[in-house]
């Protein structure tokens, strides 16, 4: 980091850029990491806009796009986006649920120079998946998944897990075995957005979770060359924090769709920050010199225990949303880490929501990710 006359110039680059084309979606995934007031963004940034993120980005050094949401297919303009992609050199990624896609189209992302198909499901049994969704996907779904691995794509599957579907991970696996895919994730729901607010629903008990990495962890041996798992803790159950986003604005950028700029996808939640617009202002503008993304980066804005850390250079304090969500302080270091003041509060709540049996969680009411229920959240 050098300071140039009032602003601060780092020397990272935005490698990985990932571009949220629109909040919409056909499903209503409990545990959407998207932000609680999805009802306010509609003004999405238009084909031009995009492709002008996209060449400014791959400018400053950016290597890997994600193509994301909401759900990326209900933008008409996405081949255009992934032939711009193509030509300017990046290794590009859909992650779709695969709703509202078919096999013409997954054969014109093929011709347009799509590299990565990832597609998501909420379970391995119809019902859980169609109810978790909100709509009847899962056969759509996989029929997705067989036209994605027919057109020579990896095959690579994402399954979040919680406490509605982890007593059925030894079946998940199986389907995924059954669908041929080359790549699985098997990630943990983290507490953010939607998922946030319904963690009394979705946090798994500790005794759910050791059995479920005993058989992820068999599955992995038994695929081992022929399959990659990877099995995600949630991070509520570590005690040394996760290196978020390779350290704020260090590789990682999100553009949402209405051209924010984010230095991850749940920075909004931050009180104090005015996040600058892709609108408004160059990529490598507000890579380098503005507030949002300049605010974290190094150490100076830590606290103890984490600036006396010998950690600190490698999990960055942690989340820094997940400080804010659990202690009222983005500073803090990140309650999951065991030399947190905080980590024993934790505990105790992860301890308290857990004790209430799946049988009761079941009778109580998911909110589920809509329009609807975001304008009653709104304040």
């Amino acid at each position: 980091m050098v300071t140039v006359g009032s602003a601060a110039l780092t020397t990272s680059k935005p490698l990985w850029l990932l571009a949220e084309l629109t909040y919409r979606c056909p499903l209503q995934c409990p545990y959407c990491s998207n932000p609680l007031e999805i009802a306010k963004y509609k003004d999405e940034l238009d084909t031009e806009q995009w492709i002008s993120v996209l060449r400014q980005a791959r400018k400053m050094g950016a290597a890997q796009l994600g193509f994301s949401g909401g759900e990326p297919l209900l933008r008409q303009d996405l081949e255009v986006l992934i032939a711009e992609a193509r030509r300017l050199g990046y290794y590009s990624n859909l992650i779709t649920s695969g709703v509202g896609m078919d096999e013409a189209r997954v054969a014109a992302f093929k011709e347009a120079g799509l590299d990565h198909i990832q597609i998501s499901f909420q379970a391995s049994d119809e019902e859980l998946n169609n109810y978790l969704g909100g709509t009847d996907s899962f056969r759509h779904k996989y029929e997705m998944a067989r036209v994605v691995k027919k057109h020579d794509y990896p095959m690579v599957l994402n399954i979040v897990i919680h406490r509605q579907n982890i007593d059925q991970i030894e079946d998940i696996i199986k389907m995924t075995i059954d669908l041929k895919a080359d790549y699985v994730e098997l990630a943990s729901t983290q507490y953010y957005g939607w998922s946030k607010l319904n963690e009394a629903g979705l946090l798994p008990t500790r005794e759910q979770l050791a059995r479920a990495e005993r058989v992820a962890h068999d599955y992995q041996d038994r695929m081992k060359g022929k399959m990659k798992i990877i099995y995600v803790v949630p991070d509520y159950y570590e005690t040394r924090p996760k290196a978020c986003m390779n350290g704020w604005g260090s590789i990682f950028l999100t553009i949402a769709p209405d051209g924010s700029a984010l230095p991850c996808h749940a920075a909004r939640q931050l009180p104090g920050f005015t996040f600058p617009n892709v609108k408004h202002m160059s990529v490598e503008d507000i890579w380098q010199t503005s507030d949002a993304f300049n605010r974290f980066r190094g150490d100076d804005w830590m606290q103890e225990p984490c600036r006396s850390c010998v950690d600190k250079g490698k999990d960055f304090g942690g989340c820094r949303c997940q400080a804010f969500m659990l202690t009222g302080d983005a500073t803090n270091a990140d309650p999951v880490c065991a030399k947190s003041a905080h980590h024993a509060a934790l505990v105790a709540e992860v301890n308290r929501i857990t004790a209430v049996s799946l049988e009761t969680v079941k009778t109580q009411p998911l909110v589920f990710r809509n329009m609807r229920n975001s304008r009653e959240l709104a304040p």
